[in-house]
């Protein structure tokens, strides 16, 4: 791991819970251009790792500290995501610049600064999400290439084994999206995510009393 000091953080609100990993892509030209911009103090963004293509990481901002990546956001009753999150960049053109998918040599590297995110904070399953989970009206990182089921097949997540029976009418007010948004467009941030079929199985997992056994998520989680 490789670091750079972004300026681009500030302190969290006294007590909050660090309990949301939220992962994004950085929809610019090259990793360069995005680290600079993630540092930029006239940008006001920042993350607080990066994850290059190649597998290199790098460090922007401690997670003791409340950096710049969520904006307006989401989810399962918590606005601002910032105050409570751990955000990780990782580099891809995105839609905008070319999106394509994201190499194993990257996944792996994403995958094992996940679990060591999650050792050291109590974040339940339910909550590693996606940007365009979070702010589903403006966003769609990391997108539908991202391999959501093979993260979570490795402990980081979760992924139904298979598909479910028809979703109750609630299911994505019940798996963390915003109700003030129209259906429509949760709804397609979930298949970003998971795929329509898997509706009624994530809202399943998500639920108060809803057993863990379906689903491939780390067994020392709280979901």
């Amino acid at each position: 791991m490789k670091r750079r000091d972004s300026p681009n953080h500030d302190g969290r609100p006294p007590g909050a819970p660090i309990d949301t990993l939220v992962l994004h892509y950085t929809g610019m030209a090259s990793a360069a251009a995005a680290i600079d911009r993630l540092c930029d103090p006239a940008a006001r963004v920042s993350s607080h790792y990066v994850v290059e293509e190649g597998g290199l990481v790098w460090s922007l901002v401690p997670e003791t500290r409340r950096a710049w990546h969520a904006g307006v956001s989401f989810w399962r009753g918590h606005r601002d995501l910032n105050d409570r999150s751990i955000g990780i960049e990782i580099v891809n053109p995105g839609h905008e610049w070319g999106y394509r998918p994201f190499p194993a040599l990257q996944m792996a590297a994403v995958c094992d600064l996940c679990l060591d995110i999650l050792a050291r904070h109590p974040i339940p399953a339910r909550n590693v999400v996606g940007h365009s989970d979070i702010a589903p009206d403006r966003k769609q990182d990391p997108g539908e290439l991202f391999d959501w089921e093979g993260l979570a097949r490795n402990g980081v997540g979760l992924w139904p084994d298979s598909v479910d029976t028809p979703a109750p009418p609630d299911a994505l007010t019940q798996i963390g999206y915003d109700p003030a948004f129209d259906p429509a467009i949760t709804l397609r941030a979930f298949e970003r995510h998971w795929g329509r079929a898997r509706l009624a199985a994530i809202a399943a997992a998500c639920a108060p009393a809803s057993p863990p056994r379906r689903f491939h998520s780390p067994s020392n989680q709280r979901a």
